[in-house]
């Protein structure tokens, strides 16, 4: 289960704007150097590469995924999550609505 709160954390104000906002974040930095993106991803169709290993967890709404490299795409819900490997990438639809995620960089 996703966390609904996070304490003794830093946040940048300053948010993270993909695809002329229709996707938005912001990072929340956690006291052993750890961080994650909060965020919102409204209806639309969106790509993203990865440098890191990441793990997206759905808290709200819903989305449907295609991993870089695969030909099907999973349908996630709120309370469920995909990883997605270092230097690799996923596309993301949202059929309606607005998808909410916690995105965990992993080592």
């Amino acid at each position: 289960m996703s966390a609904t709160s996070f304490s003794q954390v830093t946040v940048d104000t300053k948010a993270n704007v993909y695809f002329d906002g229709k996707v938005v974040s912001h990072t929340v930095h956690f006291a052993d150097g750890s961080k994650k993106t909060l965020g919102l991803i409204y209806a639309g169709e969106y790509h993203f590469g990865t440098a890191a290993a990441e793990r997206m967890e759905i808290i709200a709404g819903s989305s449907e995924v295609t991993l870089d490299g695969q030909q099907e795409t999973v349908h996630y819900a709120s309370g469920t999550h995909f990883d997605v490997p270092a230097n690799s990438g996923f596309t993301i639809a949202v059929s309606e609505g607005i998808c909410e995620y916690i995105c965990s960089f992993l080592s």
